[in-house]
Formats: C-alpha cells, sequence, structure tokens
C-alpha cells in the first residue's frame, strides 16, 4: 500500500508514536490497532457547528452581514446538498446559505473547505470566534446526530444558532494531505 491516510485518529496515531519513541521501541509499543478501507468506502459525515450567541447583533441584522457573504435562501433546506453551500437553523427555520463566488475562487485546497471558509468569513468576523477549539461560544455537533439535534439545541435555548455543513469529500482530505 504506497499511502495510506488518517481520516480519524490521528490524535491516537500520534499518541502511539510518542509511547513507542519514549519507550524506545520496548515490547509492543511498536504496535497499535488500525483498521484500512479502500478511498471508495469511506463516508466522512458533516461537523456542524452551535453558537450560543449573535456577538450583540439582532436576528436581522446578523441576516444582513451573513448577506454578504452568502445568497440566503428563506424556507432552505436542513441539509446542504452540495459543497459551498450551509444551512442555518435561525428562529425556528432553516436558511440555505451559498457562498458568493469570491469567497470560494482559490486554488488551495485548504481555503477551498466550507469549514475554513466558514470559520475565515463568517465566525470570527461576525460572530467573534477567533479559535473554534477554544471559544466556550461555540460547540460541534457531529453529523452522525442529524439536524433534528441542531434544531433540539437552538429550541431549547442553549444556543442561538445552528450551522450545518456538507461533509467534507475524502478526495479533498487526500488532497490536503499529499499537499503536506
Amino acid at each position: 500500500i504506497p499511502f495510506l491516510y488518517i481520516a480519524d485518529g490521528h490524535h491516537r496515531s500520534a499518541a502511539a508514536a510518542r509511547v513507542y519513541q519514549s519507550r524506545k521501541g520496548a515490547g509492543h509499543s511498536g504496535q497499535f490497532l488500525t483498521v484500512i478501507f479502500p478511498h471508495n468506502q469511506v463516508q466522512i459525515l458533516a461537523y456542524n457547528r452551535v453558537l450560543k450567541d449573535f456577538n450583540g447583533l439582532s436576528p436581522a441584522k446578523l441576516l444582513e452581514k451573513l448577506g454578504a457573504v452568502f445568497v440566503i435562501k428563506s424556507d432552505g433546506a436542513a441539509k446542504p446538498t452540495r459543497k459551498h453551500e450551509l444551512g442555518l437553523f435561525l428562529g425556528g427555520k432553516w436558511h440555505t446559505l451559498n457562498f458568493r463566488p469570491q469567497f470560494t475562487a482559490t486554488n488551495d485546497a485548504i481555503e477551498r473547505l466550507d469549514v475554513t471558509l466558514l470559520q475565515k468569513y463568517v465566525l470570527d468576523p461576525i460572530f467573534a470566534v477567533a479559535d473554534q477549539r477554544t471559544s466556550k461560544r461555540i460547540n460541534f455537533v457531529g453529523g452522525i446526530r442529524g439536524t433534528a439535534e441542531l434544531e433540539k439545541l437552538v429550541n431549547s435555548g442553549e444556543y442561538a444558532c445552528a450551522f450545518s455543513l456538507f461533509p467534507t469529500s475524502i478526495e479533498d482530505l487526500m488532497t490536503i494531505a499529499d499537499a503536506g
């Protein structure tokens, strides 16, 4: 097998490598459990976001700001059907958001990812979430839980809105890995 790509479990792999190094290969430290699938048998699920607040904006002002980044269709679908399309659950209904072409016009594979575009043009400048990993105002909801979970979290009042994302493709993952 000329190449292996880690689609999930990169932290586990890195930890296993550190154990191997610290133990200088002693015992079974040079081994860890894994499973390998052909790329055409792998499905990556969406990794959706929920936000605690609108960063001081009214819902109308939020939609106005989002309108500069997206073409917005009210009464949209919960689940995006293609790359560069997102769902926004706000005020008890779904909106379909399509990135305006100027935001997706790049040859850089990482910069073209919906998760990168969302961070760069929405989460940081509009919601003031500079680092998704450390901010207490954003959370992640795995795609296995579905868009009904996003609706439940927002309708409970715990979160103000939710973004559903189209899953990153395995081809994009491999392109980015190949680029280093």
